[in-house]
């Protein structure tokens, strides 16, 4: 071991050795130990130096591909937050590559009042040196802005698994096939939003049931890709993912986990930052052998000390540059704006990735609520952050179920949610629309199921969302009665006609475009197998194709797509106002009409916002409404000379050719319709 340097953090190749370099404010020594590719320790190397909290040292002659990992010496003290113990090896927690997964052994435990002496070397995954150089040849993102993007919510297994024909299906090589690049171009989508590839736990309380942690919502390593997504175990496969993706313009979001790690509460294994410093990772309470719970798993990183903060930062730096990543969406972000004083939407964390030349310009997007006390804050983030809308959702699915009283609230929800997110100089793309998601009902499920049926998960189907706005039809489950079938079709065409009909910013769950159904599971966390994995042999090709044909019409359509919020207000450009309520019978709505709790047919007339600058791109008027209920007559706006309406989307026929209509004319029960200004 030689001099090293404080800086970078982690394991960093030189050319003739490796620098090791790790933070811990509360350690009495720190030592790096070196392995060989069969698991047996080689070397154990106190790192001699320290900078302040950084330890360091240099080993002249290691390469990558070397497997390492560390120990801490210092207090074990639970009460004054410390829990030190050499006889555990740990993950360097910037560790860019992990051999493997920990293997469930009493010995990854560090004990509870007194530290556990139990070597657990043999049983946990190795660090592994890495060079991160990748050519990227002539490679050039797409930078697609976000009023013009469409997101596609993927697992990387799930969405590959069952793909026919692939050479390495379930992993980020099996994304970057031909089939699936294909799919997404036909599609039209325009990001891929990937649940967690950082390498994460499989939870020991899921193995001793048969089970797996399937989404990865169980960090490990912030800066090493998940290991069982690697079809030759180099890190290469993700970058080259990500540069196929971008040859065909379509971006990569990564769901990422900052906000807990897998270690779990007190009772949980001691397997990297706890065996570091845990007084500094961790939120702890005033007795500080208990953690602070905000997320629900146990425990709550302490994202307001600087050096975690810093590995948090350093880990997106990281994958949005020398992985090539386009943006992040933040499971449970308000744990990452929390400080003393509660949520704050100037929380450090905030203001960092704010100021961050390189992260700034990325797709922020906030899973706006954790469980922590007024941790629900929809509409509560500082720009440029986009959030999951939630009440889009659940508004959405009880419209078309027919609930009292939901006009007005998909009035606000087709608008971008205006009552929620116009503030603060932000965008109508701030609200990311949302029917479905990894968490909860799927698209066919929504309208197969009314009562959630998570028993395979093995929690006596406690687990999940006990309200998912769903309706069945009049049956649960799969049916073979034509009448129900055709509902169902219908009430799907609906219900994402209504997405991609919406300003702000769409979102769709992988394999709802194909009619996937997880057979009433909403809580798929652990189902690695056939209830997760995409079906594509079953696909609803009639379903297939009315999605691409509905992401295609708003691609075509600027006034769908717009960043500023519709008001009804006059424009400068011809006194018109950009939004009109209207009853079917051709009047304006009034006060009367809003809070009549058993209307449901809506009618809107959207134009180009007012303020829209000269330069953006233009286009006249676009017609919509939605009924939930029986058919009904439409007097529709009159136009000026020489224009006319042509329907465009009617969901009450799977597929639709443009064709010109004449007031008044008839809207269907249970459907959309979508009329264009167009030139006569």
């Amino acid at each position: 071991m030689l001099a090293g340097r404080p800086s970078p953090l982690g394991a960093t190749f030189d050319g003739d050795g490796v620098n090791f370099a790790v933070f811990s404010a509360h350690a009495e020594a720190v030592t790096l130990c070196l392995f060989d590719e069969r698991g047996t320790e080689t070397a154990r190397l106190p790192l001699p130096d320290r900078d302040g909290d950084i330890w360091y040292g240099r080993v002249p002659g290691l390469t990558p591909g070397q497997h390492y990992g560390l120990r801490a010496e210092g207090p074990f003290a639970p009460r004054d937050g410390h829990r030190f113990n050499p006889a555990k090896l740990l993950v360097d927690p910037y560790a860019r590559r992990l051999s493997g997964h920990p293997l469930w052994h009493d010995s990854l435990y560090g004990g509870a009042e007194a530290p556990d002496p139990r070597d657990s070397a043999r049983f946990m995954p190795k660090c592994v040196v890495e060079d991160t150089s990748y050519d990227w040849g002539h490679h050039e993102a797409p930078e697609t802005p976000l009023e013009q993007s469409i997101l596609y919510e993927a697992h990387v297994k799930g969405l590959t698994r069952r793909f026919p024909g692939l050479d390495h299906p379930g992993q980020f090589l099996g994304i970057a096939s031909d089939p699936v690049l294909e799919h997404l171009i036909k599609l039209g989508v325009t990001a891929i939003e990937l649940l967690p590839v950082q390498a994460f736990l499989n939870d020991r309380f899921l193995v001793k049931k048969g089970l797996v942690n399937y989404w990865g919502y169980q960090t490990l390593g912030f800066f090493a890709p998940e290991p069982r997504y690697l079809s030759h175990g180099r890190l290469w496969e993700f970058q080259y993912m990500v540069a196929r993706l971008h040859s065909v313009g379509i971006e990569v979001i990564l769901d990422v986990v900052y906000n807990h790690s897998c270690e779990g509460d007190e009772n949980g294994p001691t397997l990297a930052f706890r065996g570091l410093d845990n007084r500094s990772y961790y939120r702890l309470h005033d007795d500080k052998r208990f953690y602070i719970n905000d997320t629900g798993t146990g425990n709550t990183l302490n994202v307001d000390h600087p050096m975690v903060l810093r590995m948090v930062l350093d880990s997106l730096r990281y994958w949005a540059t020398t992985m090539g990543v386009d943006g992040f969406r933040f499971d449970l972000c308000s744990t990452l704006g929390r400080t003393t004083n509660g949520f704050e939407p100037d929380a450090a964390f905030f203001k960092a990735i704010r100021q961050d030349p390189v992260l700034a310009q990325k797709k922020l997007i906030a899973e706006p609520w954790d469980i922590g006390p007024g941790g629900y804050q929809l509409g509560g983030y500082p720009p440029p952050f986009a959030e999951w809308n939630d009440q889009y959702r659940d508004g959405v699915r009880r419209f078309w179920r027919g609930d009292v009283g939901h006009v007005p609230v998909l009035a606000d929800r087709i608008t971008g949610s205006a009552g929620i997110f116009d503030h603060g100089g932000r965008n109508a793309t701030s609200s990311v629309n949302l029917i479905t998601a990894h968490d909860g009902f799927t698209l066919m499920d929504t309208v197969s199921y009314r009562m959630k049926h998570n028993e395979a998960n093995g929690e006596d189907n406690r687990d999940g969302h006990g309200e998912n706005y769903s309706d069945n039809f009049g049956v649960e489950g799969p049916s073979n009665e034509p009448v129900i079938l055709d509902a169902r079709a219908q009430r799907r065409r609906n219900m994402l006609a209504t997405l991609l009909l919406s300003q702000g910013t769409p979102m769709i769950l992988a394999g709802d475009e194909l009619g996937h159904s997880q057979k009433g599971n909403n809580n798929a966390y652990a189902q690695d197998n056939d209830t997760s994995w995409i079906d594509w042999d079953a696909a609803d090709a009639e379903f297939l194709e009315f999605t691409r044909w509905i992401i295609s019409f708003r691609k075509a359509h600027p006034i769908l797509r717009q960043k500023r919020f519709l008001h009804s207000r006059p424009r400068k450009v011809d006194g018109v106002p950009d939004l009109f309520w209207w009853r079917p019978d051709g009047q304006e709505m009034t006060r009367a009409d809003w809070t009549n709790g058993h209307l449901h047919v809506l009618c809107a007339e959207f134009r180009m916002a007012s303020g829209t600058p000269k330069f953006a791109q233009r286009e006249e008027a676009i017609y919509l409404a939605f009924n939930a209920g029986d058919d009904v007559e439409l007097t529709l706006p009159g136009l000026p000379e020489g224009f006319r309406w042509v329907r465009h989307v009617d969901t009450s026929q799977t597929m639709l050719t443009a064709e010109p209509v004449t007031s008044p004319i008839t809207l269907a029960a249970n459907s959309v319709l979508a009329l264009v200004e167009e030139p006569a």
